[in-house]
């Protein structure tokens, strides 16, 4: 493999690897501060218990994406120096607003929510937490919207004596018709990552038959529940992103479906199988009028083929093949959403199986592991379809792909830094995993007593709570 390969699969292995943990953290932070108002409103002590039990986890794994997050900036610099040279004008203010405005809000209300337990009122530190959530959601926002500046790219003028992109309107950007899709599609499917996550945990302590059987239990019943809404939301949210991706980047819809040929109405790909090197459809299970309404809203709209699109794209751009590659696009993208709507399936049987008090069957056991871990796949697979449906261009329309990567940088410099960031991803990924696990063991031990609000001790220290 030449460097161009190489930096892009360090990009994607480090960029897959961060993405495990950013989900979880969106979502896991917001079913705490949930847990943690009712606790406020109601008074019961399980709500405390498992707002202590999940926000320690949260805690564990947001410092873990922290850390496997300031990667990706060592990246650019070495690897994508005139991918950032390009976009670097544009990437400024939002990048800044969430580095100077969502992170520090985070990183100082999180240090409020840890040590506060005991020293704020029950309102003021349980506002912190809500705090957090903000700050979570508007770091999202803004990182959403870098990204699809690249899929969608408005707001901005091109300096060719520069050779850049030079930011016009931040409004543009941060309103760009890519990002009002993506942002709520992405939460939802955070949220069922989340939820899945809580659900999986308390299963797992129920078919224990150990002591707080109650409130694991009501856990139970919040994360599959969570579940449930999020996929409602991925699935209407995801509805409009179609829509949007059609009209933006009709390539990566029509290799989504493996259209080669224009149709209208065109049908919705169930099952198809093509020719290794993914240029010809040679069988195909299909959905008469499907795709016209999931791609345009109406049952006989028209949906551009990959070879028409290639026609154009040549016109438009000029000689190369404009073509993603097609057998990774048209799976990752069914595997998506298979995955996720299994993940919904498994919550809503879930909750069936244990209505009403019923315990969780013991052969429930089988469901545990890969329960938390089917929306994370699910996640997984999306992100991958949406950066390589975009290819070969890394801005779409503007730079491609090949044109971004660090001229200076060679093959060797590549592998060893790939082999580095393999080797200190291995070893992080052992430490996250024992931490989670020692904490899921070690269940509620520890959160039974209601912190005191120390309003009476106004010299009392600050403490960690954890």
């Amino acid at each position: 493999m030449d460097t161009l390969d190489l930096a892009r699969w360090q990009f994607a292995i480090t960029t897959v690897y961060h993405f495990f943990f950013v989900p979880v953290t969106i979502s896991l932070v917001a079913i705490t501060a949930g847990l943690q108002t009712a606790w406020y409103r109601t008074g019961k002590e399980k709500y405390l218990r498992l707002t202590k039990f999940y926000g320690k986890l949260f805690l564990i794994n947001i410092a873990m994406g922290v850390v496997t997050g300031l990667v990706q900036e060592f990246q650019f610099g070495m690897n994508w120096s005139d991918y950032s040279r390009f976009v670097g004008d544009v990437f400024g203010a939002p990048l800044a607003l969430e580095g100077l405005l969502a992170f520090f809000l985070e990183s100082t209300f999180i240090g409020l929510w840890i040590f506060g337990w005991d020293r704020l009122p029950k309102l003021v530190h349980l506002g912190c937490i809500w705090m957090v959530v903000l700050g979570t959601q508007l770091s999202a926002y803004f990182i959403l919207a870098a990204n699809s500046w690249m899929q969608h790219p408005v707001g901005f003028r091109y300096n060719a004596a520069r050779g850049r992109a030079e930011l016009t309107d931040l409004w543009a950007v941060l309103t760009n018709k890519v990002v009002l899709v993506t942002y709520p599609h992405t939460i939802f499917a955070a949220f069922m990552v989340g939820g899945a996550f809580v659900a999986g945990v308390a299963l797992w302590h129920l078919l224990r038959r150990q002591a707080d059987r109650d409130v694991f239990r009501s856990a139970l019943k919040i994360g599959a529940s969570v579940v449930l809404v999020a996929s409602v939301g991925v699935a209407i949210s995801g509805d409009l992103q179609g829509k949007v991706m059609t009209e933006v980047q009709p390539m990566k819809m029509a290799a989504a479906e493996a259209l080669y040929e224009t149709e209208k109405p065109a049908s919705f790909s169930v099952f198809t199988v093509g020719t290794l090197d993914g240029s010809k459809e040679i069988f195909s299970i299909k959905v008469p009028y499907l795709l016209s309404f999931l791609a345009t809203g109406h049952f006989g709209g028209e949906v551009k083929g990959v070879n028409s699109l290639q026609d154009a794209y040549e016109q438009l751009y000029g000689p190369g093949s404009y073509k993603p590659n097609i057998p990774l696009t048209y799976w990752t993208f069914r595997l998506m959403i298979g995955v996720g709507m299994l993940s919904a399936a498994i919550a809503l049987w879930l909750l069936w199986t244990t209505r009403r008090g019923r315990a969780p069957a013991g052969w429930l056991i089988w469901v545990v592991a890969p329960l938390p871990l089917l929306p994370l796949v699910a996640n997984t697979f999306g992100w991958i379809f949406t950066e390589t449906g975009r290819q070969p261009w890394l801005v779409f329309g503007l730079l491609r792909t090949a044109s971004g990567v660090s001229p200076g940088t060679t093959s060797g410099e590549v592998i060893t830094s790939l082999v580095g960031f393999t080797l200190l991803y291995g070893a992080l990924a052992v430490v996250e995993t024992k931490l989670m696990l020692r904490t899921i063991r070690g269940g509620l031990a520890g959160t039974d007593a209601p912190p005191d609000t120390g309003t009476d001790q106004p010299d009392k220290p600050l403490s960690f709570a954890y």
